[in-house]
């Protein structure tokens, strides 16, 4: 019983929660020439990735148009708790990138943002 009571007790002092909402982040070139294809990665940062608590699902948009939407549930998790997906994306002129993924329980900790500009290799290299 004494044993039961102090880690009861420990519970309670132990901190602050670690459970959090999903973020991101996303790396890719910041100039790219009109037409080319490039690849965008997306960090998706969580704290947890159990039956009952997972990133729900990440959405990528560029210009404006949505790109690519994977959606998981307690069954279908993602791979970890952070993990990261790869998009390709052709660029006919200046292009952000929006990235946001969404926690379960907790929600997003919202959408991150990435600009790529264009310029022509040969008379405006970047």
């Amino acid at each position: 019983m004494i044993v039961g009571c102090f880690m009861f007790l420990s519970c309670l002092n132990s901190g602050p929660v670690l459970a959090n909402k999903s973020a991101v982040s996303i790396e890719g070139p910041s100039s790219a020439e009109k037409g080319s294809e490039v690849v965008i990665k997306i960090t998706v940062t969580h704290s947890a990735n159990s039956f009952f608590h997972y990133t729900k699902w990440l959405k990528v948009q560029a210009g404006g148009v949505p790109v690519e939407q994977w959606n998981y549930s307690a069954g279908n998790r993602p791979d970890g708790a952070t993990f990261t997906k790869e998009v390709k994306i052709k660029v006919d002129g200046d292009t952000e990138v929006v990235a946001e993924a969404s926690c379960n329980i907790h929600g997003s900790a919202g959408p991150a943002k990435f600009m790529i500009l264009v310029g022509d290799a040969k008379t405006n290299p970047k």
